[in-house]
């Protein structure tokens, strides 16, 4: 990137305090670019880069930042570079901005705002938090159905400077009713004399303002956009989403899905940016969840201290048989939270899922039962540890597996349904969770197996 490779050079003309060379390099440079050159600067100097760039190419700037990077630079900055940089800035992305500060702080940069962008602004924060009101923004083209092209296209020229994008043209009604939409392409192609309702075929899609974001990722995915209308519950065209603020919202998702399934809170900051003690406190409660679970394991071995007293031997494979099933439960509940994630599995297909899991829990059992059984039949031609009894004791091991593979696939595929069917996240019932509640009932299931088939012989 540009940034990276000149960047002693910049910090040669800062040290220099060049300020005249440096307006003049970066009065060129791509605003993505100057993200990334800010984002390697010392935080001192960052704020004296963006006093030297023109107003929109600051605001162009600012908006690939991240959040905290933005919250960072409001506070070294003058009130009026802050106003005019909000003033620029694209409204969903202010918004974004506005989300992750302080509500006292949020109130004192809206007073910087101009009376349209300040109405702008509070109309985005007032719907709910996770909406998609939140990400829409109102800078859109919007036509009439009795127009022709010409008259499009001169409204085009003369309004589209400052629009979110040009490449879809909306049709309203006289009370601002969405009933079309249009690639600019259709426009530019067609001749100029042609109406507006000739070129119609009301086939569109639109997202609800107060749906959650994640329908705004289902419909994007579905109808291949590069943005999409946001409309009102009387169908009244409000705003439109696009398909970057989308990709930023699943790529959110995604990330806290993962942080989930790892056995953690989700982070609101990236890793290097979130301080230790925040760290410590999102990974502490699972982990002394799952600390107080694992004390089951002990409890159920408690249990079945006579068994191992007589057959100590049995205690040679627990490590085997509880990490097997928990394994294969982790394994399970990967895959199904994120076939959740990407629709490919919803609560109607439980049944599906659990035929299925019984399959490959009986299969993934029996190839890992098998390898069991033989690791112990051919340690015998080599050493006596295993007794006079090896057969029955491979056989236990065998079983066990076949057992416990089996109850993991199951509880690892069915957690998720259970966390959706009551309304939590599937990714709570994260691989570690699954691990854990496998463990000990594996010890169960090993036990008792073992109870059964050496019963007479070692027990």
């Amino acid at each position: 990137m540009i940034g990276k490779t000149i960047q002693p050079e910049i910090r040669a003309l800062i040290d220099a305090r060049d300020f005249a060379t440096l307006k003049e390099l970066f009065a060129d440079w791509n605003p993505a670019d100057l993200a990334d050159l800010i984002d390697d600067l010392p935080y001192e100097d960052q704020a004296i880069i963006f006093r030297l760039l023109p107003r929109a190419l600051a605001a162009d700037t600012y908006e690939y930042l991240a959040h905290e990077k933005q919250a960072n630079l409001l506070k070294a900055m003058g009130q009026e570079q802050v106003g005019n940089i909000l003033n620029d800035m694209d409204p969903d992305d202010r918004t974004a901005l506005f989300e992750e500060l302080p509500s006292a702080a949020v109130q004192q940069l809206i007073a910087l705002l101009s009376p349209q962008e300040r109405a702008v602004a509070q109309s985005l924060l007032n719907y709910p938090e996770d909406s998609i009101g939140r990400l829409m923004t109102p800078d859109f083209i919007a036509v009439k159905m009795d127009w022709t092209v010409q008259d499009v296209l001169n409204y085009v020229r003369a309004n589209g400077h400052d629009k979110e994008t040009l490449n879809v043209i909306y049709v309203v009604d006289d009370k601002g009713k969405l009933i079309d939409d249009l690639r600019i392409r259709e426009f530019l192609l067609a001749p100029l004399e042609k109406k507006v309702s000739e070129m119609m075929d009301e086939n569109y899609a639109s997202l609800p303002a107060h749906a959650d974001r994640e329908t705004a990722i289902e419909v994007f995915k579905k109808y291949n956009r590069t943005a999409l209308p946001v409309v009102d519950s009387n169908e009244h065209l409000l705003g439109i989403v696009t398909v970057d603020d989308v990709l930023q919202v699943q790529e959110e998702e995604t990330t806290e899905d993962i942080q989930k399934i790892g056995g953690t809170e989700a982070f609101e900051q990236p890793y290097l940016e979130i301080s230790v003690p925040k760290m410590v406190r999102k990974r502490a409660g699972w982990l002394v969840v799952l600390f107080l679970g694992e004390m089951f394991t002990a409890t159920a071995m408690g249990f079945f201290e006579e068994e191992i007293a007589k057959a100590v031997v049995l205690a040679l494979f627990v490590p085997l048989i509880i990490s097997s099933g928990g394994n294969s439960g982790s394994q399970a509940a990967t895959l199904i939270i994120r076939a959740m994630a990407l629709g490919e599995v919803t609560l109607a297909t439980w049944w599906r899922v659990m035929r299925r899991e019984i399959i490959a829990g009986l299969s993934l059992g029996s190839i890992l039962g098998t390898i069991g059984f033989l690791r112990i039949a051919l340690w015998t031609i080599f050493t006596d540890i295993y007794g006079e009894h090896w057969f029955l004791v491979a056989l236990t091991v065998g079983m066990s597996l076949v057992g416990v593979v089996l109850w993991g696939s199951l509880t690892g595929s069915m957690m998720p349904f259970i966390m959706r069917r009551f309304g939590a996240d599937p990714a709570t019932s994260s691989a570690p969770f699954v691990a854990t509640l496998v463990d000990v009932t594996g010890l169960v299931i090993y036990f008792s197996i073992a109870a059964i088939i050496l019963s007479g012989t070692l027990l």
